[in-house]
């Protein structure tokens, strides 16, 4: 619950970059692994358009839009709503017209996009056994590292399984790992109700999906920068920027 929002980067990522590099991974691509909470509709397209965003005070964070353009739009076959930790490494789930009959979403999406970075960020656990989340969370974050992919995990806004053990996890998984960490739980704590839904359109208790505002690209507006949507893009891209910035300058 401590630990910063935008990741220092290690020398154990450098080397996994470098390793990456080796084998032909592409410096200026990255990838999204994820569910709904990383769908393109609301999680990072609008930087590759330059007319729905502005930066405001972030205008550094140009360089970063610019160095991976293209992989903000793109629509990955490693995100889809519904996945969680254990589907999205099943075959069952890969776009049979994109993917070969026996690769998962995260390899396909590997294979065919060719990142150096992939941001994973996966919120839904449904089974009722979060404790099996570590066991598939490792499983993609060690085939990434094999493939030359610098992982950066996500810790998640809610906390539906009630004790906190997924951020708990996805933490300990950074550390042991010694990848970068987003701890994106931290940067919607100031927010009002979190940047959490309360009520959905139905009445229903939601708690899970991030708020929206009008014009949430728009940094330089500050009612429009307080939605879970705007704060979860605008911290992503500062992750990017900071892993970009750790990866390619001389430690």
């Amino acid at each position: 619950m401590s630990l910063p929002v935008i990741p220092t980067v290690s020398q154990t990522a450098r080397e996994i970059y470098q390793r990456g590099v080796e084998m032909g991974r592409n410096p200026h691509a990255f990838s999204k692994i994820g569910d709904c909470q990383s769908i393109t509709t609301y999680f990072l397209s609008y930087f590759d358009m330059p007319e729905f965003y502005k930066l405001g005070d972030y205008a550094s964070l140009q360089e970063t839009i610019d160095w991976y353009a293209g992989s903000f739009s793109r629509d990955s076959l490693a995100v889809k709503g519904g996945f969680n930790a254990a589907a999205i490494l099943s075959p069952l789930r890969a776009d049979p017209k994109q993917c070969q009959p026996d690769e998962n979403p995260v390899a396909c999406e590997i294979r065919l996009h060719n990142p150096s970075v992939a941001i994973i960020s996966l919120e839904e656990w449904w089974a009722g056994h979060p404790e099996n989340y570590e066991k598939y969370l490792r499983q993609i974050i060690e085939y990434s590292i094999d493939n030359g992919v610098v992982p950066i995990v996500a810790t998640k806004a809610d906390n539906l399984e009630g004790n906190n053990l997924i951020n708990q996890t996805i933490a300990s998984l950074a550390n042991e790992y010694d990848i970068p960490l987003w701890n994106f739980w931290l940067a919607v704590q100031p927010l009002p109700n979190h940047g959490l839904i309360a009520i959905d359109a139905a009445g229903a208790v939601d708690m899970f999906h991030l708020t929206h505002s009008d014009g949430y690209y728009f940094y330089d507006d500050p009612n429009a920068s307080q939605s879970g949507w705007s704060v979860r893009n605008l911290t992503a891209l500062q992750t990017l920027d900071a892993v970009r910035r750790g990866l390619t300058s001389t430690p």
